[in-house]
């Protein structure tokens, strides 16, 4: 219904807005023909299940998509209120060229542009290199976040394609434009090594008050400001990917930027207690209070009806997710489902630790490119 349509972009538009097409809209549901199987509850129930979301301030139940809207606002609100404060001047949306070079079949480009006016980072940019296969509108973009390591920006980029985690090759080579950003948490030091401490005294310096993950959040938003300022990208089909730290990103980032259409989150731990949330370069101790009252089924709802993926790898070193996942998704499914019967979000647990291995792979591939309206198929 258009007056809907209308209220419903109108109320996405807190920290982006979508371009050219309705955000709400989604996938078709041929783009993503495994919605079922990723949408089934696993055989042994798990207790992990936060409140329902369909519960208003005053007890009463929500039953349609009108009501949510409301509700919608005053969860997204809530985090805004907890991330913040967080003043920033607009940096400009310029980058820089380093280095090129062609690489497992991508043009590959080392960028450098600014986050903030005073800070500047770098990327990855990666851009499919046969011309001649450009769709008519563009080619669709992601924004690839790396994991906790010191190889930062090339172990999404990396040079060959069976590189275990190198989800921006595996996107470029399915036709996309990719940027892989370094995370801030790298930045203080010049040879680019992990630093915490220090990363997080000085965000506390520039921004007292805000949470780690606000900073993450205008991180994210920064490369999609970027991305679509590369020539011939389809700024209707832009996605986010990351693996654990990377996943921590891109869940923040698809949960408050509707430009993004789809986004896959993998082994970041869903909820607060599956993985280091606490850490004060992400949410801090204030998560642990008894009456803390904010958790991520909440952030998986806003991505809707939008398209989320979550992976699992359920058991060994690092496991964050797996089937303890599945009541956070089984509450945001309840809210979309009073709009679709299959709303674009879901659970593979593909058991195999904390990793991508090849059957996840394909999932996180299929899934994106569905949500990138059927890229690469």
């Amino acid at each position: 219904m258009p007056t809907r349509r209308r209220c419903l972009a109108a109320a996405a538009a807190l920290l982006g807005g979508a371009i050219g097409r309705d955000p709400w809209a989604g996938p078709p549901d041929e783009a993503l023909p495994f919605l079922a199987e990723v949408q089934t509850a696993p055989a042994v129930p798990t207790d992990d299940w936060p409140p329902s979301l369909l519960v208003d301030p005053d007890g009463a139940p929500i039953a349609s998509g009108e009501m949510w809207l409301a509700q919608r606002e005053r969860i997204r609100a809530a985090w805004i209120e907890f991330l913040s404060p967080w003043e920033v001047a607009e940096p400009g949306n310029h980058h820089r060229l380093l280095a090129e070079a062609l690489a497992a079949g991508c043009r590959r480009r080392l960028i450098r542009y600014a986050t903030e006016p005073d800070e500047e980072v770098d990327a990855w940019l990666l851009l499919p290199a046969d011309e001649a296969a450009r769709p008519k509108r563009g080619w669709p973009g992601a924004v690839v976040f790396h994991s906790t390591t010191d190889q930062t920006i090339d172990e999404p980029a990396g040079t060959a394609a069976d590189d275990a985690v190198a989800i921006g090759t595996w996107l470029c080579q399915r036709g996309f434009v990719v940027l892989c950003p370094r995370c801030h948490l790298w930045n203080t030091s010049p040879a680019h090594r992990l630093d915490l401490p220090g990363a997080v005294a000085r965000l506390a310096a520039r921004h007292p008050g805000a949470r780690g993950m606000r900073k993450l959040l205008h991180d994210g938003i920064r490369a999609v400001d970027i991305l679509l300022t590369i020539d011939h990208v389809d700024p209707t089909a832009i996605v986010a990917a990351g693996h654990s730290l990377g996943a921590k990103e891109a869940l923040y980032l698809a949960a408050f930027d509707d430009r993004v259409t789809g986004s896959v989150f993998s082994e970041g731990g869903i909820g607060l207690g599956f993985s280091n949330w606490h850490d004060p370069w992400y949410l801090g101790d204030a998560i642990r209070a008894a009456d803390f009252q904010l958790n991520h089924a909440q952030l998986l709802a806003l991505t809707l009806p939008r398209g989320m993926l979550i992976l699992g790898g359920e058991a060994g070193p690092g496991a964050a997710d797996g089937d303890r996942s599945w009541g956070h998704v089984a509450r945001a499914l309840e809210v979309g489902r009073l709009e679709r019967d299959r709303p674009r979000l879901g659970l593979f647990n593909h058991r195999g630790g904390h990793a991508i291995p090849p059957p996840a792979r394909e999932r996180m591939l299929d899934w994106l490119a569905g949500c990138a309206g059927g890229a690469g198929g």
